[in-house]
């Protein structure tokens, strides 16, 4: 067995700048690519894996993972000339296959195996998208756990490789890969240049011709550099620039007479509105925040004299007490996706909004939406049905179908797995400044809380993403082997539409962390559970999140966990990606005094010699283009030295994994393991046999 004890770490006189502001950066060392950086990660990473391998119940832990690991994101079938595209493991296949067939999940044919590419390590299936005629899938494969993917293409009626796909790459699958014309002539993508952390983007147009071309194609886009993307309309009449990863807006459109040289004409040009949504007719119908926060359906015609004018839209459907996040077009009706405190809605309308009634959903839980505005308009349009993903807090991602008028919902495939024998409890805690804040409680019935209980929160709160009440994936083996899950809803998210976004972010971003422990104390107060039983963790924000639990409040919890973490944020404003993240987010960085409350918040900055800061597992990727493992080096490495426990800081940052989006399923199996483990073992619990 390896040792335990990470390796020490020595500390430079290096300091960092933003704004004239400067802080000490001894740690800075570990941002570079390096031997000795490599041999040290190495070194961090055998102490962390012995160290949870070091308890008895690791393997049993593993087998509880795997039995509950379920789809992180929903995914449904893609219809294409008659046909239905996905994908799932193949039997014989570890990694996931692009797969048709006549019927969403009838028995199918494998169009696209990464297995069989030829290469040592398959390649990851980042996305699929099946032409109109369903002749042709173009795939996103990616080869180092990155999200960085380029595109294959393949020939459906034989299942080979077809010639001459374009060669730019893509960052990653958050516009959808291609975006075919009607006609299946081609497809628009929106590639990347060569540095992997660049905010900008160039749409790219493959055309399918005698001789396969691609050219670059270019719009009236706005200043800066938000993602982009060019769609066709449902009607295949015209093509859709659309701007913007948080906010989208449409602006410009174009007659689809030459896609190669469209001739647009700008449409919504104020890049501080909010319109995600869809060209139907000759409207932008969509859901927006202007003049309602909790939001409202709008029709702007392409005709509009101002489209920038919000009191000249049409209202569709009005504002009320439930939050809308997303709009669908499906045949002359519109689907509209709402949160009523915190739980999905799902309702039916006609274009001018007169109700058709609600869709009886399988539950109280969560449409299958993606985090980000622009990911859930980029989708095919379908004509008379929507296919849509469902989970629940006990139940994994179910597929279901429904049709306008229908008065039953279609179950297309059962969920795969559930938590058996478990509530589901609602509850309210009060925020430092008055605001109410809602959380879930998952635990086995026989759970009891009448004694402190170990809990595991887990939370998000950032980018107007919302926190889906999901099925936990591989944390039900926590609820499992005994713990209680605390489902949290911070602010920073967009569950409440959106002031609860803009009440967590930028200036308001300590609201979303002063939420966190508002929760943290009700569960005290209440007897759920204690600080020597309680833990937490998230990714990506929500490693953030942790990390600014450990260091802001280190006497409140056991264990920390933060996985794929930002946690050096002044130093995340270096390169194009960390500074478009920050200004979006957490502070304006020009100026000094927001780079000081910036480093309020900053965990990297935040700790200090001589606290005894609760055990941590920091889990990262090497590969990561979104929060770089020098973040959770440099963070790793502060910690340790500082702190005056006993408890354990440790780091994990894996080979060839990334963000999560592009990672191994194996090897992502292996890692929530390890976290897991960690946890477990710290807070002195046994998975069930």
């Amino acid at each position: 067995m390896s040792d335990t004890h990470p390796p020490g770490t020595r500390a430079g006189d290096d300091v960092d700048e933003a704004a004239g502001v400067r802080f000490a950066d001894p740690y800075r060392w570990l941002e570079a690519e390096s031997e000795e950086v490599d041999a040290w990660q190495d070194a961090q990473g055998a102490a962390a894996a012995a160290y949870v391998r070091d308890w008895p119940h690791f393997d049993r832990l593993r087998e509880l993972v795997a039995h509950y690991d379920s789809e992180r994101v929903a995914s449904v079938p893609l219809a294409g000339g008659g046909r239905w595209f996905r994908v799932e493991p193949d039997a014989g296949s570890a990694r996931p296959c692009a797969v048709v067939a006549d019927e969403p999940y009838g028995p199918g044919r494998v169009l696209f195996d990464p297995a069989a590419q030829g290469s040592e390590k398959p390649p990851f299936l980042s996305w699929i998208s099946p032409s109109p005629d369903g002749t042709v899938l173009a795939v996103g494969v990616c080869a180092d756990g990155s999200e960085r993917n380029t595109i294959r293409l393949v020939d459906v009626a034989s299942g080979e490789p077809l010639p001459d796909a374009p060669a730019q790459p893509l960052k990653d699958s958050w516009t959808g890969g291609a975006k075919w014309l009607p006609d299946s002539s081609g497809f628009f993508f929106t590639a990347t240049d060569d540095d992997p952390v660049s905010a900008a983007h160039q749409i790219w147009l493959h055309l399918r011709r005698s001789a396969p071309t691609t050219v670059a194609v270019d719009a009236p886009w706005l200043p800066g550099g938000d993602y982009r993307a060019v769609v066709a309309s449902g009607d295949g009449r015209r093509l859709v620039a659309v701007q913007g990863l948080f906010d989208p807006v449409p602006v410009a459109v174009a007659d689809l007479d030459d896609p190669a040289a469209p001739k647009w004409r700008p449409f919504v040009t104020d890049a501080s509105l909010n319109l995600p949504g869809f060209l139907v007719g000759d409207e932008w119908i969509a859901v927006t925040d202007e003049g309602a926060p909790r939001g409202r359906v709008v029709a702007i015609g392409l005709d509009a004299a101002d489209p920038n004018d919000g009191r000249a839209w049409r209202t569709v459907v009005a504002e009320s007490e439930a939050a809308l996040r997303t709009v669908r077009p499906v045949g002359d009706a519109l689907y509209v996706h709402a949160f009523v405190d915190t739980y999905s809605e799902l309702r039916v309308v006609d274009r001018d909004g007169t109700p058709r009634g609600n869709v009886p959903l399988p539950g109280r839980g969560a449409v299958g939406d993606l985090p980000f505005a622009l990911m859930n308009i980029l989708g095919p349009v379908a004509d008379d049905q929507l296919v849509f993903a469902f989970s629940t807090l006990t139940r994994s991602w179910g597929v279901y179908r429904h049709r306008p008028d229908a008065p039953r919902l279609e179950t297309v495939r059962e969920p795969a797995v559930g938590l058996e024998d478990c509530v589901v409890e609602d509850g309210w805690a009060t925020s430092e400044d008055g605001t109410r804040v809602p959380y879930h409680l998952v635990r086995r019935r026989d759970v009891l809380l009448n004694r402190p209980r170990p809990a595991l929160m887990v939370g998000y709160g950032g980018f107007g993403a919302p926190w889906l009440p999901q099925f936990p994936g591989p944390m039900a083996a926590f609820v499992a082997s005994g713990g209680v899950l605390v489902h949290t809803h911070l602010r920073g998210g967009s569950e409440f539409g959106r002031g609860w976004w803009d009440g967590g972010r930028l200036r308001n971003k300590q609201n979303g962390f002063a939420d966190l422990y508002a929760i943290a104390e009700d569960l005290v107060a209440t007897g759920v559970t204690s600080p020597n039983l309680l833990a937490v963790s998230g990714a990506s924000g929500g490693g953030l999140l942790s990390g600014v639990a450990a260091t802001q409040r280190p006497h409140l919890w056991r264990a920390v966990v933060p996985q794929v973490p930002i946690l050096d944020l002044v130093g995340a404003c270096r390169d194009g990606y960390g500074r478009y993240v920050v200004d979006t987010e957490y502070a304006r960085v020009d100026d000094p005094d927001e780079v000081r409350r910036l480093a309020g918040f900053s965990p990297y900055h935040l700790v200090r010699d001589g606290v005894d800061y609760p055990a941590t597992f920091i889990v990262a990727g090497d590969t990561d283009p979104r929060c770089p493992p020098w973040h959770a080096r440099k963070f790793a490495a502060r910690l340790q030295a500082a702190t005056s426990g006993d408890a354990p800081v440790l780091l994990h940052i894996w080979r060839d994994s990334g963000h999560g989006w592009a990672t191994d399923k194996e090897v992502l199996l292996t890692q929530e393991t390890e976290w897991l483990a960690f946890l477990a073992k710290t807070l002195g619990m046994t998975p069930p046999r």
